[in-house]
Protein backbone atom coordinates (compact mmCIF):
# COMPACT_ATOMS: atom_id res chain seq x y z
CA UNK A 1 0.00 0.00 0.00
CA UNK A 2 1.27 3.53 -0.97
CA UNK A 3 2.30 5.57 1.62
CA UNK A 4 0.06 9.06 1.46
CA UNK A 5 1.73 12.32 0.91
CA UNK A 6 2.25 14.64 3.67
CA UNK A 7 -0.44 17.47 4.51
CA UNK A 8 1.03 20.07 1.87
CA UNK A 9 1.42 17.67 -0.65
CA UNK A 10 -1.98 16.07 -0.39
CA UNK A 11 -2.96 19.33 -0.55
CA UNK A 12 -1.28 20.23 -4.06
CA UNK A 13 -1.40 17.47 -5.57
CA UNK A 14 -5.61 17.27 -5.24
CA UNK A 15 -7.01 20.82 -5.06
CA UNK A 16 -7.62 20.39 -1.35
CA UNK A 17 -8.26 22.92 0.55
CA UNK A 18 -6.77 23.93 3.62
CA UNK A 19 -9.28 23.51 6.73
CA UNK A 20 -6.68 23.87 9.49
CA UNK A 21 -8.44 21.72 12.38
CA UNK A 22 -8.78 23.46 16.11
CA UNK A 23 -8.22 21.56 19.49
CA UNK A 24 -10.02 18.88 20.93
CA UNK A 25 -11.63 18.97 24.11
CA UNK A 26 -10.33 21.25 26.45
CA UNK A 27 -7.45 19.56 28.28
CA UNK A 28 -6.90 16.88 25.51
CA UNK A 29 -3.99 16.13 22.95
CA UNK A 30 -4.63 18.08 19.11
CA UNK A 31 -5.24 15.99 16.24
CA UNK A 32 -2.73 17.69 13.62
CA UNK A 33 -4.95 18.23 10.27
CA UNK A 34 -2.30 15.57 8.63
CA UNK A 35 -3.41 13.29 10.60
CA UNK A 36 -6.96 13.69 10.49
CA UNK A 37 -6.11 13.78 6.80
CA UNK A 38 -4.89 10.17 6.81
CA UNK A 39 -7.84 8.88 8.83
CA UNK A 40 -10.36 10.59 6.60
CA UNK A 41 -8.53 9.73 3.70
CA UNK A 42 -8.57 5.48 4.75
CA UNK A 43 -11.80 5.35 5.91
CA UNK A 44 -13.94 3.03 4.26
CA UNK A 45 -17.15 4.99 3.85
CA UNK A 46 -17.27 8.48 1.68
CA UNK A 47 -15.86 11.58 3.75
CA UNK A 48 -16.88 14.64 2.66
CA UNK A 49 -15.83 17.70 4.61
CA UNK A 50 -18.04 20.83 3.62
CA UNK A 51 -18.03 24.43 5.09
CA UNK A 52 -21.29 26.93 5.63
CA UNK A 53 -21.65 27.25 1.94
CA UNK A 54 -21.67 24.22 1.62
CA UNK A 55 -18.98 24.07 -0.55
CA UNK A 56 -16.91 20.52 -0.70
CA UNK A 57 -13.33 21.63 1.44
CA UNK A 58 -12.16 17.91 1.54
CA UNK A 59 -13.13 14.64 0.28
CA UNK A 60 -11.55 11.25 0.35
CA UNK A 61 -10.83 8.25 -2.43
CA UNK A 62 -14.00 6.87 -1.80
CA UNK A 63 -15.74 9.16 -2.19
CA UNK A 64 -14.15 9.59 -5.66
CA UNK A 65 -14.83 5.86 -6.93
CA UNK A 66 -18.74 6.11 -4.96
CA UNK A 67 -19.66 9.38 -7.11
CA UNK A 68 -17.28 8.63 -9.91
CA UNK A 69 -16.24 11.91 -9.39
CA UNK A 70 -12.44 12.97 -9.54
CA UNK A 71 -11.11 14.89 -6.80
CA UNK A 72 -10.54 17.82 -8.63
CA UNK A 73 -13.96 17.92 -9.76
CA UNK A 74 -15.12 17.87 -6.57
CA UNK A 75 -13.12 20.65 -4.23
CA UNK A 76 -14.78 23.90 -4.11
CA UNK A 77 -17.89 22.66 -5.69
CA UNK A 78 -21.46 23.23 -3.80
CA UNK A 79 -21.96 19.19 -2.20
CA UNK A 80 -25.83 19.70 -3.81
CA UNK A 81 -24.05 18.26 -7.32
CA UNK A 82 -23.84 14.84 -4.92
CA UNK A 83 -27.55 15.51 -4.54
CA UNK A 84 -30.56 14.31 -6.89
CA UNK A 85 -31.54 17.00 -8.70
CA UNK A 86 -35.15 16.68 -7.56
CA UNK A 87 -33.86 17.33 -3.85
CA UNK A 88 -31.45 19.60 -4.23
CA UNK A 89 -33.46 23.03 -3.40
CA UNK A 90 -34.69 21.38 -0.24
CA UNK A 91 -31.60 20.16 0.84
CA UNK A 92 -30.16 23.36 0.52
CA UNK A 93 -32.77 24.36 3.60
CA UNK A 94 -32.12 21.22 5.52
CA UNK A 95 -27.86 22.06 5.13
CA UNK A 96 -28.69 25.47 6.64
CA UNK A 97 -30.81 24.00 9.39
CA UNK A 98 -28.07 21.63 10.56
CA UNK A 99 -25.79 24.32 10.70
CA UNK A 100 -28.25 26.09 13.03
CA UNK A 101 -28.32 23.25 15.34
CA UNK A 102 -24.75 21.54 14.38
CA UNK A 103 -24.73 18.41 16.62
CA UNK A 104 -23.62 14.65 15.27
CA UNK A 105 -26.67 13.20 13.42
CA UNK A 106 -27.47 10.38 10.77
CA UNK A 107 -29.34 12.71 8.00
CA UNK A 108 -32.80 12.34 6.94
CA UNK A 109 -33.91 9.63 9.32
CA UNK A 110 -37.21 7.78 8.54
CA UNK A 111 -36.36 8.82 4.69
CA UNK A 112 -35.10 7.02 2.15
CA UNK A 113 -32.02 9.53 0.91
CA UNK A 114 -29.69 8.98 -2.51
CA UNK A 115 -26.70 9.76 -3.93
CA UNK A 116 -26.57 11.05 -7.23
CA UNK A 117 -23.05 10.15 -9.35
CA UNK A 118 -21.33 12.09 -12.40
CA UNK A 119 -23.28 10.34 -15.24
CA UNK A 120 -26.41 11.00 -13.01
CA UNK A 121 -27.49 7.94 -11.94
CA UNK A 122 -28.89 7.59 -8.04
CA UNK A 123 -28.35 4.83 -5.17
CA UNK A 124 -29.40 4.65 -2.17
CA UNK A 125 -27.35 6.21 0.32
CA UNK A 126 -27.45 6.62 4.78
CA UNK A 127 -25.27 9.78 5.65
CA UNK A 128 -23.83 10.26 9.12
CA UNK A 129 -23.12 13.85 9.90
CA UNK A 130 -20.41 15.20 12.52
CA UNK A 131 -19.70 19.29 13.32
CA UNK A 132 -15.98 19.33 12.95
CA UNK A 133 -14.55 22.82 14.48
CA UNK A 134 -11.76 24.53 12.44
CA UNK A 135 -10.15 27.55 12.35
CA UNK A 136 -11.86 29.04 9.20
CA UNK A 137 -15.30 27.91 11.06
CA UNK A 138 -17.57 24.82 11.91
CA UNK A 139 -17.92 22.68 9.24
CA UNK A 140 -19.50 19.12 8.64
CA UNK A 141 -17.57 16.28 8.24
CA UNK A 142 -19.80 13.73 6.33
CA UNK A 143 -19.97 9.73 6.28
CA UNK A 144 -21.71 8.18 3.47
CA UNK A 145 -22.20 4.77 2.76
CA UNK A 146 -23.87 2.86 0.01
CA UNK A 147 -26.34 0.68 0.97
CA UNK A 148 -27.48 -0.82 -2.42
CA UNK A 149 -25.79 -4.24 -1.69
CA UNK A 150 -27.77 -4.06 1.62
CA UNK A 151 -31.25 -3.33 0.36
CA UNK A 152 -31.03 -6.12 -2.14
CA UNK A 153 -30.29 -8.05 0.51
CA UNK A 154 -33.08 -6.90 2.30
CA UNK A 155 -35.61 -7.29 -0.95
CA UNK A 156 -34.01 -11.13 -1.32
CA UNK A 157 -34.62 -11.96 2.16
CA UNK A 158 -38.33 -10.27 1.59
CA UNK A 159 -38.90 -12.33 -1.30
CA UNK A 160 -37.54 -15.38 0.48
CA UNK A 161 -39.84 -14.92 2.96
CA UNK A 162 -43.01 -14.09 1.16
CA UNK A 163 -42.41 -17.15 -0.80
CA UNK A 164 -42.42 -18.91 2.86
CA UNK A 165 -45.34 -17.68 3.95
CA UNK A 166 -47.53 -18.63 0.56
CA UNK A 167 -46.11 -21.63 0.66
CA UNK A 168 -47.23 -22.00 4.26
CA UNK A 169 -50.33 -21.40 3.42
CA UNK A 170 -51.47 -23.21 0.95
CA UNK A 171 -49.84 -26.04 2.94
CA UNK A 172 -52.50 -25.35 5.89
CA UNK A 173 -55.15 -24.82 3.50
CA UNK A 174 -54.79 -28.61 1.68
CA UNK A 175 -54.15 -30.08 5.38
CA UNK A 176 -57.35 -28.11 6.82
CA UNK A 177 -59.63 -29.25 3.13
CA UNK A 178 -57.99 -32.50 3.31
CA UNK A 179 -59.30 -32.81 7.43
CA UNK A 180 -62.66 -31.70 6.40
CA UNK A 181 -62.67 -34.76 3.75
CA UNK A 182 -62.01 -37.09 6.51
CA UNK A 183 -64.88 -35.58 8.75
CA UNK A 184 -67.25 -36.02 5.80
CA UNK A 185 -66.50 -39.32 5.38
CA UNK A 186 -66.93 -40.54 9.31
CA UNK A 187 -70.30 -37.90 9.28
CA UNK A 188 -71.07 -40.31 6.22
CA UNK A 189 -69.92 -43.57 7.79
CA UNK A 190 -71.64 -43.27 10.97
CA UNK A 191 -75.03 -42.19 9.31
CA UNK A 192 -74.92 -45.74 7.44
CA UNK A 193 -73.92 -47.66 10.67
CA UNK A 194 -76.32 -49.49 12.36
CA UNK A 195 -74.80 -49.91 16.13
CA UNK A 196 -75.11 -47.02 18.18
CA UNK A 197 -71.94 -47.48 19.83
CA UNK A 198 -70.25 -47.76 16.56
CA UNK A 199 -71.74 -44.44 15.65
CA UNK A 200 -70.85 -42.98 19.14
CA UNK A 201 -67.21 -43.86 18.33
CA UNK A 202 -67.58 -42.47 14.92
CA UNK A 203 -68.83 -38.98 16.23
CA UNK A 204 -65.97 -38.82 18.75
CA UNK A 205 -63.51 -39.67 16.23
CA UNK A 206 -65.05 -36.96 13.82
CA UNK A 207 -64.99 -34.22 16.76
CA UNK A 208 -61.39 -34.58 17.09
CA UNK A 209 -60.49 -34.24 13.58
CA UNK A 210 -62.36 -31.51 13.85
CA UNK A 211 -60.04 -29.74 16.62
CA UNK A 212 -56.96 -30.25 14.60
CA UNK A 213 -58.49 -28.97 11.56
CA UNK A 214 -59.59 -25.64 13.39
CA UNK A 215 -55.90 -25.40 14.14
CA UNK A 216 -55.00 -25.48 10.43
CA UNK A 217 -58.23 -23.16 9.59
CA UNK A 218 -57.12 -20.27 12.10
CA UNK A 219 -53.44 -20.31 10.56
CA UNK A 220 -54.86 -19.84 7.58
CA UNK A 221 -57.41 -17.11 7.83
CA UNK A 222 -54.89 -15.13 10.47
CA UNK A 223 -51.40 -15.61 8.30
CA UNK A 224 -49.51 -15.97 11.16
CA UNK A 225 -47.93 -19.45 11.00
CA UNK A 226 -45.57 -19.36 14.50
CA UNK A 227 -48.45 -19.10 16.90
CA UNK A 228 -52.47 -18.98 17.89
CA UNK A 229 -54.52 -16.93 20.20
CA UNK A 230 -55.55 -19.92 22.51
CA UNK A 231 -58.67 -17.86 23.78
CA UNK A 232 -59.96 -17.18 20.07
CA UNK A 233 -59.25 -20.90 19.95
CA UNK A 234 -61.34 -21.97 22.47
CA UNK A 235 -63.87 -19.64 21.40
CA UNK A 236 -64.24 -21.36 17.76
CA UNK A 237 -63.83 -24.94 19.21
CA UNK A 238 -66.82 -24.64 21.86
CA UNK A 239 -68.70 -23.38 18.80
CA UNK A 240 -68.24 -26.82 17.19
CA UNK A 241 -68.55 -28.63 19.90
CA UNK A 242 -72.18 -26.81 20.86
CA UNK A 243 -73.10 -27.61 16.76
CA UNK A 244 -71.82 -31.64 17.77
CA UNK A 245 -74.43 -31.92 20.75
CA UNK A 246 -77.13 -29.19 20.05
CA UNK A 247 -79.37 -32.05 20.52
CA UNK A 248 -78.84 -31.50 24.51
CA UNK A 249 -81.04 -27.90 23.68
CA UNK A 250 -80.69 -25.34 26.59
CA UNK A 251 -80.46 -28.47 29.03
CA UNK A 252 -76.75 -28.21 29.06
CA UNK A 253 -75.20 -25.19 29.26
CA UNK A 254 -71.55 -23.95 28.06
CA UNK A 255 -69.86 -21.12 29.42
CA UNK A 256 -66.47 -19.93 28.42
CA UNK A 257 -64.70 -17.63 30.51
CA UNK A 258 -61.63 -15.59 28.59
CA UNK A 259 -58.82 -13.68 29.97
CA UNK A 260 -59.06 -9.87 28.55
CA UNK A 261 -55.17 -10.35 27.16
CA UNK A 262 -54.54 -12.83 24.00
CA UNK A 263 -52.77 -16.25 25.20
CA UNK A 264 -50.93 -16.99 22.59
CA UNK A 265 -49.86 -20.85 22.37
CA UNK A 266 -46.67 -22.19 19.70
CA UNK A 267 -48.10 -24.04 16.60
CA UNK A 268 -46.24 -27.33 18.15
CA UNK A 269 -48.73 -27.20 21.40
CA UNK A 270 -51.71 -26.02 19.91
CA UNK A 271 -53.07 -29.44 18.81
CA UNK A 272 -52.71 -31.49 22.03
CA UNK A 273 -54.31 -28.92 23.42
CA UNK A 274 -57.11 -28.67 21.38
CA UNK A 275 -57.51 -32.67 21.41
CA UNK A 276 -57.33 -32.25 25.32
CA UNK A 277 -59.58 -29.62 25.63
CA UNK A 278 -62.09 -31.94 22.91
CA UNK A 279 -61.59 -34.93 24.84
CA UNK A 280 -62.45 -33.08 28.21
CA UNK A 281 -65.48 -31.14 26.92
CA UNK A 282 -66.72 -33.97 25.17
CA UNK A 283 -66.65 -36.35 28.26
CA UNK A 284 -68.77 -34.05 30.50
CA UNK A 285 -71.33 -33.59 27.52
CA UNK A 286 -71.67 -37.45 27.46
CA UNK A 287 -72.01 -38.49 31.11
CA UNK A 288 -71.79 -35.78 33.58
CA UNK A 289 -75.37 -35.43 32.74
CA UNK A 290 -77.09 -38.91 32.29
CA UNK A 291 -81.31 -38.70 31.63
CA UNK A 292 -82.33 -35.70 31.21
CA UNK A 293 -80.40 -33.57 34.01
CA UNK A 294 -79.77 -30.14 33.54
CA UNK A 295 -76.33 -28.87 33.96
CA UNK A 296 -73.24 -26.22 32.96
CA UNK A 297 -70.13 -26.94 31.82
CA UNK A 298 -67.55 -24.51 32.61
CA UNK A 299 -64.20 -23.43 30.42
CA UNK A 300 -61.74 -20.93 31.79
CA UNK A 301 -58.37 -19.88 30.61
CA UNK A 302 -56.13 -17.69 32.58
CA UNK A 303 -52.42 -16.52 32.26
CA UNK A 304 -50.02 -16.42 35.22
CA UNK A 305 -47.05 -14.02 36.01
CA UNK A 306 -44.74 -17.29 35.87
CA UNK A 307 -45.31 -17.79 32.19
CA UNK A 308 -47.95 -20.64 33.29
CA UNK A 309 -51.07 -21.05 31.53
CA UNK A 310 -54.50 -22.66 33.36
CA UNK A 311 -57.68 -23.93 32.02
CA UNK A 312 -60.07 -25.77 33.50
CA UNK A 313 -63.16 -27.66 32.65
CA UNK A 314 -66.15 -28.00 35.27
CA UNK A 315 -69.26 -29.35 35.35
CA UNK A 316 -71.69 -29.57 37.88
CA UNK A 317 -72.78 -33.02 36.89
CA UNK A 318 -72.71 -36.55 38.41
CA UNK A 319 -68.51 -36.52 38.48
CA UNK A 320 -66.29 -39.13 38.76
CA UNK A 321 -66.15 -41.91 41.50
CA UNK A 322 -63.69 -41.67 43.15
CA UNK A 323 -62.00 -44.34 42.17
CA UNK A 324 -61.81 -43.84 39.25
CA UNK A 325 -58.03 -43.91 37.29
CA UNK A 326 -57.99 -42.26 33.66
CA UNK A 327 -55.53 -44.62 32.27
CA UNK A 328 -58.13 -47.55 33.21
CA UNK A 329 -60.83 -46.36 31.98
CA UNK A 330 -62.58 -47.73 28.91
CA UNK A 331 -63.10 -44.59 27.11
CA UNK A 332 -60.58 -44.00 24.75
CA UNK A 333 -61.07 -40.20 25.11
CA UNK A 334 -60.11 -40.28 29.16
CA UNK A 335 -57.32 -42.55 28.38
CA UNK A 336 -55.86 -39.78 25.68
CA UNK A 337 -55.86 -37.23 28.69
CA UNK A 338 -52.82 -37.80 30.68
CA UNK A 339 -50.69 -38.33 27.42
CA UNK A 340 -52.01 -35.04 26.10
CA UNK A 341 -51.00 -33.54 29.06
CA UNK A 342 -47.69 -34.91 28.60
CA UNK A 343 -47.54 -33.65 25.47
CA UNK A 344 -47.86 -29.83 26.92
CA UNK A 345 -45.26 -30.40 29.45
CA UNK A 346 -48.32 -29.83 32.02
CA UNK A 347 -50.13 -31.26 35.14
CA UNK A 348 -53.34 -32.34 36.00
CA UNK A 349 -55.80 -31.79 38.82
CA UNK A 350 -59.09 -33.82 38.91
CA UNK A 351 -61.31 -31.98 41.90
CA UNK A 352 -64.50 -34.09 42.66
CA UNK A 353 -66.35 -32.15 44.71
CA UNK A 354 -69.84 -30.57 42.95
CA UNK A 355 -69.56 -32.23 39.75
CA UNK A 356 -66.07 -32.75 38.50
CA UNK A 357 -63.01 -30.06 37.47
CA UNK A 358 -60.41 -31.27 35.21
CA UNK A 359 -57.73 -28.24 35.98
CA UNK A 360 -54.03 -28.49 33.42
CA UNK A 361 -51.17 -26.11 33.84
CA UNK A 362 -48.22 -25.50 31.78
CA UNK A 363 -45.62 -23.62 30.87
CA UNK A 364 -46.45 -20.94 27.77
CA UNK A 365 -43.23 -20.78 26.50
CA UNK A 366 -41.22 -24.25 26.08
CA UNK A 367 -37.95 -24.93 27.03
CA UNK A 368 -35.86 -27.23 25.04
CA UNK A 369 -32.45 -28.42 27.57
CA UNK A 370 -29.68 -29.02 25.70
CA UNK A 371 -28.31 -32.54 26.28
CA UNK A 372 -25.08 -32.78 28.02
Amino acid sequence: MDALPNDNEARQSTGQASCPLLSTAPGGAQLGEDSFRRVVEWAPSAMVMIDRDGIMVMVNAQTERMFNYSRQALIGQSVEMLVPARFRQQHVLFRAGFFGDSKPRPMGVGRDLAGCRADGSEFPVEIGLNPIDTEAGVMVLASIIDITERQRAQQRLEDALREKTVLLNEVHHRVKNNLQVITSLLNLQADHAADPRLRAMLAESCGRVKAMALTHQLLYERKDFSRLDLGDYLERLMHSIRATYRGTGDRIKLRLALPEESVPLDLERTIPCGLLLNELVTNSYKHAFPGERCGEILIELSEDGDGLVRFSIADDGIGLPPETELASRVSLGLQLVPLLVEQLHGTLEIIRERGTRFSVCFPIHLVVKEAS
